[in-house]
């Protein structure tokens, strides 16, 4: 597990656990000459993805001791035609308790965005009965993206699954975002379009240092040029211009960027060498 101090808060990354995934879907249009030199893969082409959750330890005056669950991994309801293709790690829950912290201990969750491997563990099923995997978490997702998750393009329909969130937005515990909110003190959203229309990032500011989980923005640190994107993206060149903006206060404010699917690197400081080339230094 790692863990850091950022000002007031503390950060841990918790795993899912690692999936298989296409080379040419994680890097897109990037030859694999390229990105093979930063990521291997095996004979089938695929790679190693992780699936990494950061929670937040805070303690404030006005809201108290709390903990945040950003992300919730690719969770246990994965139907059988897609565990033949990522498996089912399902590790989320047993990686928390191992660190001490139990579904009820969760005060927040935040989406970044609600494709199946960021919001699994959202739910899962209970005596027949889709009901929350946090019971006293009050959860967030961006309210652009479950408007589009209620009827999806033919393309990326099946990175939805509807009892990831539609309970809980039927129930009142999930709070739909506009964007740019404060959740509790210090911890904030921002809008990042490119991998979806309206995935966001979630910040994390204490004095004069911040951390932001940039999500599929990055998903790794072989990611982090302008122009390496995935396959994925819904809209590549917004990829590029969202990154530039990221990028034009990250680096010279030195922030600490969170990866989703690094298995190896889960944060790092991006920063330009000499050539202006963006590399990451590890944490």
């Amino acid at each position: 597990m790692h863990s850091l101090t950022l000002g007031d808060f503390e950060l841990s990354i918790f795993s899912d656990g690692t999936y298989p995934l296409d080379g040419g879907a994680f890097f897109g249009v990037v030859p694999k000459i390229m990105w093979s030199r930063k990521i291997p893969a095996d004979e089938k082409n695929y790679c190693t993805a992780g699936l990494n959750s950061l929670l937040i330890r805070t303690e404030h005056p006005r809201t108290g001791k709390q903990n945040i669950l950003v992300e919730t991994g690719m969770g246990s309801k994965l139907s059988d035609r897609m565990v033949k293709f990522y498996g089912q790690p399902a590790q989320l829950l047993a990686n928390l308790a191992a660190g001490g912290v139990a579904p009820e201990d969760i005060d927040i969750v935040i989406n970044t965005h609600l494709h199946f491997d960021h919001c699994g563990w959202n739910t899962i099923r209970k005596d027949g009965k889709i009901v929350p995997t946090f019971p006293r978490a009050k959860y967030y997702a961006p309210e652009g993206e479950w408007q589009y998750a209620r009827k999806p393009s033919e393309r990326d329909s099946i990175s939805y699954i509807p009892d990831n969130y539609d309970p809980l937005v039927a129930s009142g515990q999930m709070t739909l975002l506009k964007g740019g909110e404060e959740i509790v003190p210090g911890i904030s959203v921002k809008g990042f379009p490119g991998h979806t229309a309206s995935m966001q990032a979630v910040i994390v500011k204490s004095g004069d240092r911040t951390a932001c989980y940039i999500s599929d923005l990055m998903p790794t640190t072989a990611h982090i040029d302008l122009t390496w994107g995935m396959g994925f993206d819904l809209y590549p060149l917004q990829t590029i211009e969202s990154k530039k903006r990221y990028y034009a206060t990250a680096i010279p404010e030195k922030w600490l960027t969170v990866f989703t699917h690094d298995p190896k690197t889960p944060w790092a400081f991006i920063e330009k060498d000499e050539v202006g080339k963006m590399v990451a230094r590890e944490a």
